[in-house]
């Protein structure tokens, strides 16, 4: 019998293979193996901890870990399987799926919570439909972790100052990087579409075409590589931190999402007469309900929370609106047949599957549960109280006391995730900022 995997690596001749699964962080582990190893035993194990790692590389602590460490059977998903565009020697790359022995899913996977959740959409009869917005910053290279970031030389040999938003001879200024990117992109089949200047200086917006969660998931987490990859060859970094500088605004993933009837096709935000459904207002008001419990996921670090606060032109609320860009939730202008929410509060350093997970569990909640949604927002969502949790702190304790969400995404993931978020948090307030040397050092 003909293996497809195998042809496939023939015709691009590929010499080895990235065997990669994301972590809790959006990380890429696995091994690197020689082509003639992957061919004979794609099958793979690494222990269930690989998973759980701060992004310190520090674990969770150990009680609620499984003291005997065990392996997981790792199963590459033969639909991800890419070249790796920037590699010396002829490389493929593919994204593996986590198992017990028992052949259960790994529950603590952040691939194996978004099936999960996409499982109780199709039991329904719907699928959900998403389509990203991946903000970011371009920088001058900065290995000095104490040193603030700057902007990159562009062609000119200038860096980039004040505001450029929505430019196009500011994009071209990095023109070589961005065919790269593109180039990037098409030869792995990472669809992406409008690349745009943003608000900040030197921050860049490239959207995705719409399609499945769990597609979507994979082609943003490769993309987050593929683009830090490309801006090392010219000599910058691309970040994907929400709030990488003071004075400037925060990068955000705005994920636009709605609901097709798996057996019509139909969009089920809206009737026949093209007016908004019941499910459209059901699916609002599960955002609005239960989004704030799962803030950890949309906001997932200390520098996350620094984004999410008044004037910085992102959301601080539930509200909806259409054509509204201060509310969380914003009902982009389209036709019937495309009506839509764009969820604006997730930051650009998420988990892209778990940030699609939770977005998705929130409105699931909401249709199942039939829940009522507020009127719309037609004034500036910025000047109204803050709904999020304030801190850390809030944020997790919410999260481990969230029952509903927690029966969508599985208690033992929460429980995992809210335990891995203390310890990376802990392991941040133990560092010393240079604003207290600056102004306590000599003063108090």
């Amino acid at each position: 019998m003909a293996n497809p995997m195998l042809e496939w690596m023939r015709e691009r001749r590929i010499t080895e293979v990235e065997c990669i699964l994301p972590d809790m962080a959006g990380v890429a582990r696995g091994k690197i193996i020689p082509k003639e190893k992957f061919v004979a035993d794609p099958e793979m194990r690494l222990p269930e901890v690989a998973l759980l790692q701060t992004v310190t590389g520090d674990f969770p602590d150990e009680r609620m870990l499984d003291l005997t460490d065990p392996d997981m059977v790792l199963e590459p998903d033969p639909n991800t399987l890419r070249v790796v565009p920037w590699a010396t020697d002829p490389t493929a790359q593919i994204i593996y799926d986590c198992f017990r022995s028992d052949g259960a899913p790994v529950d603590v996977a952040p691939r194996n919570v978004l099936k999960k959740v996409l499982g109780l959409y199709a039991e329904q009869g719907w699928e959900p439909v998403l389509a990203p917005e991946m903000e970011f910053y371009l920088v001058a290279p900065n290995p000095d972790p104490d040193v603030p970031l700057s902007p990159p030389l562009g062609r000119t040999g200038r860096a980039e100052f004040g505001r450029r938003s929505y430019a196009i001879d500011a994009v071209n200024e990095f023109d070589p990087l961005f065919e790269d990117i593109y180039d990037y992109c098409y030869a792995q089949e990472l669809e992406v579409d409008t690349l745009i200047h943003e608000v900040g200086t030197a921050q860049m917006e490239i959207n995705f075409l719409h399609g499945n969660p769990l597609d979507l998931a994979d082609q943003v987490f490769l993309f987050k590589r593929t683009v830090r990859e490309a801006a090392f060859r010219h000599n910058m970094y691309a970040t994907f931190m929400a709030k990488p500088m003071e004075n400037e605004p925060g990068s955000a993933m705005h994920m636009h999402q709605n609901v097709l009837d798996r057996a019509t096709g139909r969009n089920i935000f809206t009737l026949d007469d093209g007016n908004p459904a019941p499910p459209f207002f059901h699916y609002l008001g599960g955002l609005q309900t239960f989004l704030p419990e799962g803030m950890p996921f949309f906001a997932p670090y200390v520098n996350s929370l620094r984004r999410l606060s008044r004037y910085t032109a992102a959301p601080i609320n539930v509200q909806w609106g259409y054509d509204n860009r201060t509310v969380g939730f914003r009902i982009p202008h389209s036709s019937p047949e495309s009506r839509r929410i764009e969820n604006r509060v997730a930051g650009v350093d998420v988990n892209p599957y778990l940030a699609m997970a939770a977005t998705l569990a929130c409105g699931y909640l909401g249709m199942v549960r039939k829940i009522a949604c507020t009127d719309p927002m037609q004034n500036n969502a910025y000047e109204l109280p803050y709904q999020f949790p304030y801190s850390t702190d809030d944020a997790l304790e919410v999260l481990s006391g969230s029952e509903a969400l927690a029966s969508v995404l599985g208690r033992r993931f929460v429980d995992m995730y809210v335990a891995l978020k203390e310890k990376e948090f802990a392991e941040y307030f133990r560092v010393i900022s240079p604003w207290e040397r600056k102004y306590l050092l000599l003063h108090v």
